[in-house]
């Protein structure tokens, strides 16, 4: 709760989420002084970045590059998505709870198809899942637990500040009073990383070998000898070695990232990490979690399942959700050139998708919704600024371990939020779809 500390205007917002990557860090302070942030305490340089520079780079309203109030922009907004034959909605991750599930409530209304981040990310994980299951945990326990931490194929170190003290590699917990001393942490990825500095062992593997070296590793595991004298450039002694350490362990945890999800193998690769450390558990306490990137892009696969039953590339054409990656993913969609319109939220589709991709997006109709300028909204049709969810917007976050976590308004916006502003379009789409009176045309 925010508590006035003595002098009028001056606020100080304690358990603040932090809205920048997926360990949500819920411990932030944030000092407020005549509406602006002035000090963030307990925060990383990147979630402490976020909000001492959330005022810089505001979007503005705008219609063919032509500055408009938001009204004119929701508006046009809902004359695009109203008309297209075959939409898409992409984004989604950078915002709350929510807006998601008021995004999914337009794609339905619309017949589009709906897309996040993770369709260009940790999609393949989250296949695998679906393919053999997932043995998983809280932080809380790998803070409290674990002895054995494997990071394979990321590097928290740069990505995710806080994991590592908060959670993983110094964070001192019940059963790890020592923290660093109590447990061993195991940096695997085919170059060195600041995460191996921090690491008390490196293994460094050819690219594009994880599959060779996880199913190496469950022969091995099986008891089976194999012809080779390495794998993935790797010494087999070594990989014995490793083996002998995740099974001895108490309580091991294996993160990977998108060293793994966007190499070849994609979601082979997890499915065969996920069966390694599930066939573990005959022998200790073994679990596997991703490093998750986006604030909320769990949040968004979450209520995307709820609601559809599917956690990426959902069509919603027919009236009824259909779910075909390499059909309805984002990447496909519009490397084929099949969407005629596009609303982007909480995400830059221009700054980040390939040069094909980014071509077609910018010969359609596209709206952006966001608080910031992006490559995306120099270029889209209709610009609709949205105050930043974490920071000048409320609601709710998943943290990348499925934890739900409320996101805190710290200060406000002359903006509405993502949510208000779906709320808008949708009744604004509803209209014209009913001719304004209720019957469909």
């Amino acid at each position: 709760m925010a508590e006035s500390v003595g002098v009028k205007d001056l606020k100080v917002v304690e358990g603040v989420t932090c809205p920048f990557c997926g360990v949500t860090c819920d411990d932030l302070v944030v000092h407020v002084e005549d509406g602006k942030i002035k000090e963030v305490k307990n925060a990383c340089v990147l979630g402490k970045d976020t909000f001492m520079h959330h005022l810089e780079g505001w979007a503005t309203p705008r219609i063919h590059g032509k500055p408009a109030t938001v009204d004119q922009c929701i508006d046009a907004a809902a004359e695009i998505l109203a008309k297209a034959k075959y939409p898409l909605i992409y984004g989604l991750d950078s915002t709350e709870l929510h807006a998601q599930r008021k995004s999914i409530e337009l794609a339905d209304l619309i017949g589009a198809n709906i897309d996040h981040t993770s369709s260009v990310c940790h999609a393949p994980s989250l296949q695998a899942v679906q393919t053999v299951g997932i043995s998983s945990c809280t932080v809380g326990e790998v803070k409290n637990r674990a002895d054995l931490v494997i990071f394979w194929g990321c590097n928290p170190a740069e990505a995710h500040p806080r994991h590592p003290s908060r959670y993983s590699v110094t964070a001192k917990g019940l059963f790890t009073p020592r923290g660093k001393r109590d447990r061993m942490v195991i940096h695997v990825d085919v170059r060195p990383t600041p995460t191996a500095r921090m690491a008390d062992a490196f293994i460094q593997i050819k690219p594009n070998s994880d599959y060779e070296v996880f199913s190496a590793l469950r022969a091995l595991l099986k008891g089976h000898e194999l012809d080779q004298t390495e794998v993935g450039g790797v010494a087999i002694d070594e990989w014995k070695t490793l083996l002998e350490k995740m099974k001895s362990s108490k309580f091991g945890i294996l993160y990977w990232g998108m060293g793994l999800t966007m190499t070849r193998g994609k979601y082979l690769n997890i499915v065969a990490l996920l069966t390694l450390t599930q066939e573990l558990n005959r022998y200790t306490k073994f679990q596997a979690a991703p490093m998750r990137g986006h604030g909320n892009v769990v949040g968004m696969a979450q209520v995307l399942t709820w609601q559809t039953g599917y956690p990426f590339a959902v069509n919603l054409s027919r009236g009824y959700p259909r779910f075909n990656p390499g059909e309805y993913s984002v990447a496909d969609l519009l490397a084929h050139g099949e969407v005629d319109a596009a609303l982007i939220i909480a995400a830059d589709a221009i700054g980040n998708f390939p040069a094909k991709m980014a071509e077609h997006l910018r010969s359609i109709p596209m709206i952006a919704v966001d608080p910031k300028e992006s490559e995306t909204t120099k270029v889209a049709t209709v610009v609709i600024p949205s105050a930043q969810a974490g920071i000048a917007a409320g609601g709710m976050a998943y943290r990348m371990d499925h934890i739900p976590l409320v996101m805190k308004k710290v200060v406000d916006s002359p903006y509405p939020s993502d949510r208000e502003v779906l709320e808008r379009i949708i009744a604004k789409v509803a209209a014209i779809k009913t001719g304004g009176n209720g019957a469909h045309r």
